[in-house]
């Protein structure tokens, strides 16, 4: 069996987690979780196919959503404890998994990209509501 690397699951779910490539390295290409982020990107392109004068936060809503809550999935990997990791997704790789300060620079980030992002996406949400996309 395969060791799976905590600090590049992490490293996936904060670049590649809209596309749920972090889902396919730890669990492979039979978990759902991981089809559902990815099938984001197809519905997202058909309702802008389909309303192509909505604004682009509303048509890619599942796809922006699914980047927030892969970087959410990335705290969850990252603030794991090295030892429940290894009982999870490591049980028989005969090694042990030893993060350090790289899993903490990357929880960092995916702190900061998320809050980032969430409060983009609910600015721009009222702005479009209340104003009709008024400031910008």
């Amino acid at each position: 069996m395969q060791h799976k690397n905590k600090t590049l699951a992490t490293l996936l779910a904060i670049v590649l987690g809209g596309f749920g490539v972090h889902r396919f390295y730890l669990y492979g290409l039979r978990d759902i979780w991981g089809w559902l982020h990815l099938a984001t990107i197809p519905i997202s392109l058909a309702i802008w196919l389909a309303v192509p004068e909505q604004q682009l936060l509303f048509v890619g809503g599942l796809f922006v959503a699914s980047v927030l809550i892969g970087l959410l999935e990335a705290l969850v990997i990252g603030l794991t404890p090295d030892l429940r990791w290894d009982a999870s997704h490591n049980p028989a790789s005969g090694r042990h998994s030893s993060s350090g300060w790289p899993v903490v620079l990357l929880l960092i980030l995916a702190m900061a990209g998320g809050t980032t992002g969430l409060i983009a996406a609910i600015a721009r949400t009222f702005d479009l509501l209340f104003t009709g996309g008024a400031y910008g």
